[in-house]
């Protein structure tokens, strides 16, 4: 069937193509998204995958699979991006406690569950060595931010896709020796950038367990309580701010924070999912108006029925992708 449809998508057929090419669309874009850590990027990525792949069928020989195909062009575009010169609007903090360290800026952004919704049910190839859940977290997609451009896309297709070492190569357009090296230093410089230690497994997405940590976590904070904030806390706790450097590590630091800005502002939180995890679109009430203006969004990491990560997201752009309006009444 996919040879019948390629022969009727070279002779032009937009249709053959767009029954060609769709089976893939949601991984593509998830895979941009690795790279690039911009769910507005991504998009725009899979855009230019989409047309270079439309422009450049008469040259696809069909000696590797339409996937590996597309998964080269998207690979390609992604890291021709992140070459180019990028900028991202970095929103004023206003005052805030001294943070535990300041970080490398991070170029990320959430990305919405109703995305992951549409990716296929087949499991990652056998040699992948993260779990479909893990391997879209907050945390491992910041931490691949941090690995040099090559690396992070050669990490991405061994480790998280599975793909052999042969078509990770075909797909990065070098020698299987060179795909191996770059995949050995992702995985050392990796190591070093994803929390030490195992950490307990998180409640399953809308189970009852998770849903009593997020009631217990919305109610506190929407009250300004800051020691029930503290109680569902790990000890080893943390609150990055992307793309600010400001990273707030332990129960202490992250509660002193919340003590800052609790003190003289109010919150509403309107649940929503990113990245597999609890998120909020988060608006601070008006005191002069019956309106909740919109203030960014946060993202938590469990760990058991505890909060071992808040990402506070600052950016309000962000908000339309999970749905979410820029003012709320009351």
């Amino acid at each position: 069937m996919t040879e019948q449809v390629l022969a009727r998508a070279r002779t032009g057929d937009p249709d053959a193509f767009a029954e060609l090419v769709e089976p893939f669309l949601a991984e593509l874009q998830l895979h941009c998204y690795r790279i690039l850590g911009s769910a507005a990027d991504a998009e725009d990525a899979l855009q230019e995958t989409l047309v270079a792949a439309w422009r450049g069928l008469g040259q696809f020989e069909g000696r590797s699979h339409v996937r590996a195909w597309l998964y080269r062009i998207a690979t390609t575009r992604s890291l021709n991006m992140l070459r180019g010169n990028r900028t991202q609007a970095v929103t004023e903090a206003g005052h805030l406690p001294e943070p535990t360290r300041l970080g490398e800026p991070v170029w990320l952004e959430p990305y919405p569950d109703m995305l992951l919704s549409a990716l296929p049910d087949s499991a990652p190839g056998p040699e992948a060595r993260y779990e479909a859940r893990e391997a879209i977290s907050l945390a491992f997609t910041a931490a691949l931010q941090h690995l040099p451009p090559a690396q992070r896309a050669a990490l991405i297709l061994r480790d998280v896709l599975g793909f052999r070492a042969a078509e990770a190569a075909g797909i990065l357009d070098c020698s299987t020796d060179a795909a191996n090296g770059l995949l050995r230093r992702a995985r050392t410089a990796i190591a070093r950038q994803l929390p030490p230690g195992k950490r307990e497994q998180p409640p399953l997405p809308g189970s009852p367990a998770e849903r009593r940590t997020v009631t217990r976590f919305t109610d506190a904070y929407e009250r300004g309580d800051t020691n029930a904030i503290i109680a569902l806390l790990t000890d080893d706790a943390t609150l990055p701010m992307p793309p600010l450097p400001f990273i707030y590590q332990g129960k202490q630091p992250v509660a002193d924070f919340h003590t800052a800005i609790c003190a003289t502002h109010r919150f509403r939180l309107v649940p929503t999912r990113a990245n597999g995890q609890p998120a909020f679109g988060c608006y601070l009430r008006d005191p002069a108006a019956p309106l909740a203006r919109a203030h960014g969004l946060l993202v938590l990491t469990l760990s058991g029925q505890q909060i071992t990560g808040i990402t506070r997201f600052l950016d309000n752009s962000i908000l339309p992708r999970f749905g979410l309006p820029r003012t709320l009444p009351g």
